[in-house]
């Protein structure tokens, strides 16, 4: 039997969100990995299908924890043509809403607005989170992350090369 997981406050939530942001503003990739658990996952769904099962349907972004190291690698890398150099990007959480805990995990919703500027183009990302938290080596960790993107079309960005 799991142990219920010891409550959290929305500002210790917020304060993980906010160190989560402010660390991919700063493109400093190898210690935002160490904000998730081995067992982590990170998935973007298409804007058409936004509660789409990556199982099932088509996804942007589809990682488990071996993945988001390959991509950490690969944005870190000159080789990373898309983001070398990188983007000037800006992160912005709000609304954030803590749920009752699901075994051993903490449910927690957000909106965001990211702003990525480079080569004198701008693109807004808008949309919402979807965390998964859990406590190990009595941190808050995170398991899962789902974006949802509000946008109708990825047009005006082309990709989703950055982490969002």
């Amino acid at each position: 039997m799991t142990a219920p997981p010891r409550t959290v406050t929305r500002a210790e939530v917020e304060d993980l969100l906010f160190h989560e942001a402010e660390l991919l503003d700063e493109w400093d990739l190898d210690t935002w990995l160490t904000l998730y658990t081995e067992d982590s996952h990170y998935v973007v769904p298409a804007t058409d299908t936004p509660d789409g099962n990556p199982a099932t349907d088509l996804v942007l972004i589809d990682d488990d924890r071996l993945r988001m190291r390959l991509r950490v690698e690969r944005l870190n890398s000159r080789k990373a043509h898309r983001e070398y150099p990188h983007s000037r990007l800006r992160h912005l959480v709000s609304n954030v809403r803590v749920r009752e805990p699901e075994g051993d995990e903490i449910p927690v919703r957000a909106n965001f607005v990211v702003w990525r500027a480079r080569n004198g183009k701008d693109v807004t990302f808008v949309g919402s989170y979807e965390y998964r938290l859990v406590h190990r080596d009595g941190e808050l960790r995170i398991r899962g992350k789902r974006v949802m993107l509000d946008m109708t079309s990825l047009r005006p960005a082309n990709d989703v090369a950055i982490i969002l």
